[in-house]
C-alpha cells in the first residue's frame, strides 16, 4: 500500500513534468547547442566549420576593444543596480507604511512601465532627452546649455532604471513586510531612534529582498539589448549588440555565441560573489 507522502511526491512529478519539459526543450537544449556552436571554427565562405577550436574566445579575450565593451556592460549594469536600489528601497519603505487606494496608485505608478512596450519607452525617452525635447527647452530656459543627452552611457543608465526599479522595489517590499512589527518597536521601546532602528533592525532583515533584487536588475540590465541599441546608438556598443551584430549581421554565429557565453560567465560569477558577500548576512539582526 502506498504511503499518502509518496502518492502526493508522485502527483508533485507528474504536475512539474510540462513545465520541466518546456523549460528543457526552449531554454536547456538551445543553450546547449548554442555553447558547442562556440567552439566551432566560422569561414565566410563556408560559414560554421567542424572544427573544434578556442579561437573565439581567445579572439574576445585578446582584443582590448572586446574587453572594453565587456566593461563597459558590466559598469552599466552596477550603475543601475546600484540607482534602483537608492531609490527603491525608500519607495518600498513607503509602500509598506500607506494602506488603501493610496498605496494602489502606487504600485499602478510603478508597475505601469512594464504594460508598456520595451521600444516605446526607450523612445519616449529619446523624446524626452532630446535636443528639442522638454528637458532641453528647461535647461535653455534657465540659461543652461548641456551637450546631446542622447547616445551615451547617462540616457542607457536613465531608461535601465526606469524599466528595472519595480524588479528591486517589490522584493524589498516583501522583505519588509515579512519583519515582525514586534521587533520594530521592542526596539523603539529600548530607546532606539528612527536611524538606529533602521540600521540595527529593518536593513539587515530586508536583505534578502536587497540581494533578491539587486541579481534581478543586474542581470536584466547585462543582457538588455532594445534600450541600449536605442538610448546608446553605435557609440554606447554592449555585449548584447555585440553578439547580435555578430549573428544576424555578420552571420558569424561563432563567434557571437562565444560573446554570449562570456557575458553569461562573466554574470554568473559577479551574482555568485555578490551573493557570498551579501547573502550571508541575510536575516540576522546584530546584536549590539
Amino acid at each position: 500500500m502506498k504511503r499518502p507522502g509518496e502518492a502526493r511526491g508522485r502527483v508533485g512529478v507528474l504536475l512539474v513534468l510540462p513545465a520541466l519539459a518546456v523549460f528543457v526543450v526552449f531554454f536547456v537544449i538551445p543553450l546547449v547547442n548554442v555553447l558547442i556552436t562556440s567552439f566551432h571554427n566560422y569561414s565566410q565562405t563556408t560559414g560554421i566549420g567542424t572544427r573544434w577550436t578556442l579561437e573565439n574566445y581567445s579572439k574576445f579575450l585578446g582584443d582590448p576593444y572586446y574587453l572594453g565593451i565587456l566593461w563597459r556592460t558590466m559598469r552599466i549594469s552596477v550603475v543601475t543596480t546600484v540607482v534602483t536600489l537608492l531609490l527603491g528601497y525608500p519607495l518600498a519603505m513607503i509602500l509598506m507604511s500607506t494602506r488603501g487606494r493610496t498605496r494602489n496608485y502606487l504600485v499602478l505608478f510603478l508597475l505601469s512601465p512594464l504594460l508598456i512596450s520595451m521600444v516605446i519607452r526607450a523612445y519616449g525617452w529619446v523624446i524626452i532627452l532630446g535636443n528639442r525635447g522638454p528637458v532641453a527647452d528647461l535647461l535653455g530656459f534657465v540659461g543652461i546649455h548641456p551637450p546631446s543627452m542622447l547616445y551615451n552611457e547617462f540616457a542607457v543608465e536613465l531608461g535601465m532604471v526606469h524599466v528595472f526599479l519595480a524588479y528591486m522595489v517589490l522584493p524589498i517590499l516583501g522583505s519588509l513586510e515579512s519583519i515582525d512589527p514586534s521587533v520594530v518597536r521592542a526596539a523603539q521601546s529600548l530607546g532606539a531612534g528612527r536611524w538606529r532602528t533602521f540600521r540595527s533592525i529593518l536593513l539587515p532583515l530586508s536583505l534578502p529582498g536587497i540581494s533578491a533584487g539587486s541579481v534581478m536588475v543586474f542581470s536584466l540590465t547585462a543582457s538588455s539589448f532594445v534600450t541600449p541599441m536605442i538610448l546608446g546608438g553605435p557609440r554606447v556598443p554592449v555585449m548584447s549588440d555585440l553578439a547580435y551584430d555578430q549573428t544576424a549581421v555578420l552571420l558569424n554565429w561563432p563567434y557571437g555565441s562565444a560573446v554570449g557565453y562570456v557575458l553569461i560567465a562573466v554574470t554568473l560569477a559577479l551574482l555568485l560573489l555578490y551573493n557570498r558577500i551579501v547573502g550571508g548576512r541575510g536575516g540576522a539582526v546584530p546584536v549590539r
